[in-house]
């Protein structure tokens, strides 16, 4: 196939870039965008784009989000159904499961989910059969950037070659494709997906020139610009793998503090006035989110096929995951001590099954390893969530899809044996609970400002 020339002649005979053709339509916002996978990152994404007026086209293959979006209706917490209704009133906005539509936009973005394997192997399934897809679509001219995350390396190794035999076409001579990071941080009031800064690589210097002139035009924070996708995407790993480390150290330092009498909860306060050489990071009874229980294992699987050892990262990852275990330990301790009780019978409500605290995401939730367990032990588990009804088909944990969320009632709280606060969500009364509670188990410290009269009823885990 020949390739397409990467000049043109104007009316008046000087001759531009077709480069700076489609930076023109960025600049001008003409350009249509196509976003790839309409979850947590995509829809989002989708928004921010619709909101600076760019025509905006998303693809995903779940039919009932489709109708759902195309109602004006959301099922993120993040993105409002007036903003999506005014988005496809005013023609902003379209969703589609007819992906043969990719030709239309002019730029791609792919936000498709990056799991791990039984073996925490990559699970690079979604990213190469969407790039397949795009492959026998592509035309020249366009821009595909991966968002999701991924070890360095996916971009340029993974989807150039399926992008370039398929369609015939060269990448940075009439494609061009880049990598950047998606950053959400779901619930966050005061950073949403456009007030976030854009790190970007590209495969080559007009690829990353086209990709920060669309991330400029839609963005309220900035781009920043890197040498490649693999340097892109290694930043993304490395901001997860910080977070991971420091999670499981201060997780590692409370069950020391706690055998020494002494509060993790209160000692974070008083070490976080230190205004240099110290970052609060926050124990809990677990990880959750797609981002840090998984993407730590990317670079691992990545060092290993180079014969490194990721000690350190492997250490965090078993700290982490160990937590469901240790907060049971303590419930089953302290039920012991005071009610001569075993765990074997007894009722626990989990509080909250949210991964974190005000929002109705539940990829990766601790609450679901703590209710597993709980049930291997012959508990009797229930759960209250304000943010969560009913739980959905979890591909990891299918045994507990239907579970509806019971209410808060004096009854309800008075009828269980233990209350566990796994997501400290802020809208709930925890003195209203601890009044009618006969135990709470917290592992959030969200019992912090409890009334003195109901503070014996406490314990952290």
């Amino acid at each position: 196939m020949q390739h397409m020339q990467q000049k043109v002649v104007q009316d008046n005979n000087e001759e531009i870039s077709f480069i700076d053709t489609l930076c023109d339509k960025f600049k001008e916002r003409k350009a249509t965008i196509g976003i790839v996978g309409l979850g947590y990152v995509g829809l989002p994404l989708a928004s921010a784009t619709c909101s600076a007026t760019f025509k905006t086209i998303g693809y995903d293959v779940d039919a009932t989000k489709i109708e759902k979006l195309s109602k004006g209706e959301s099922y993120i917490g993040g993105v409002s159904d007036d903003s999506i209704a005014k988005f496809v009133e005013y023609g902003l906005f379209e969703a589609t499961d007819d992906f043969s539509r990719l030709s239309e936009s002019d730029a791609i973005l792919i936000c498709v989910p990056t799991p791990i394997t039984k073996y925490r192997d990559p699970d690079l399934s979604y990213v190469i059969k969407t790039t397949e897809v795009i492959a026998k679509y592509l035309r020249a001219g366009q821009l595909i950037i991966l968002e999701s995350t991924t070890y360095p390396g996916t971009t340029t190794d993974v989807m150039r070659p399926i992008l370039e035999e398929v369609s015939g076409l060269k990448s940075g001579v009439d494609f061009f494709i880049a990598y950047s990071p998606e950053r959400e941080d779901p619930g966050n009031p005061d950073f949403n997906t456009a007030a976030i800064p854009k790190v970007v690589g590209g495969d080559g210097a007009d690829a990353l020139r086209l990709s920060q002139t669309m991330y400029d035009e839609f963005l309220t924070g900035y781009t920043v610009p890197v040498s490649s996708p693999a340097t892109a995407e290694a930043v993304k790993l490395t901001e997860n793998i910080f977070r991971s480390v420091n999670i499981a150290l201060v997780n590692e330092l409370k069950t020391i503090y706690k055998t020494l009498g002494i509060d993790i909860w209160e000692l974070i306060e008083a070490a976080k006035t230190n205004p240099f050489g110290y970052m609060p990071f926050y124990p809990g009874p677990g990880l959750g989110g797609h981002c840090i229980p998984i993407d730590p294992f990317y670079l691992s699987w990545k060092a290993r096929e180079h014969g490194i050892s990721t000690r350190f990262i492997e250490l965090a990852g078993e700290i982490n995951v160990s937590m469901p275990a240790y907060v049971i330990r303590q419930l089953a301790t302290v039920l012991n001590e005071r009610y001569s009780k075993p765990l074997n019978g007894t009722k626990i409500l989990i509080l909250g099954v949210a991964y974190k605290k005000n929002v109705a995401d539940l990829r990766e939730s601790p609450a679901f390893a703590i209710m597993d367990l709980l049930r291997k032990y012959r508990a009797e588990t229930s759960f209250h969530d304000s943010h969560v009804s009913e739980i959905p088909d979890l591909r990891e944990h299918p045994e507990f899809k239907g579970l509806k969320s019971v209410e808060l009632t004096p009854e309800i709280l008075r009828s269980h044996d233990a209350v566990m606060i796994v997501t400290d969500h802020d809208n709930i009364d925890y003195d209203f609970v601890a009044k009618h509670a006969k135990l709470i188990v917290d592992t959030r410290n969200a019992t912090h400002n409890i009334s003195e009269e109901f503070k014996d009823k406490i314990v952290k885990a």
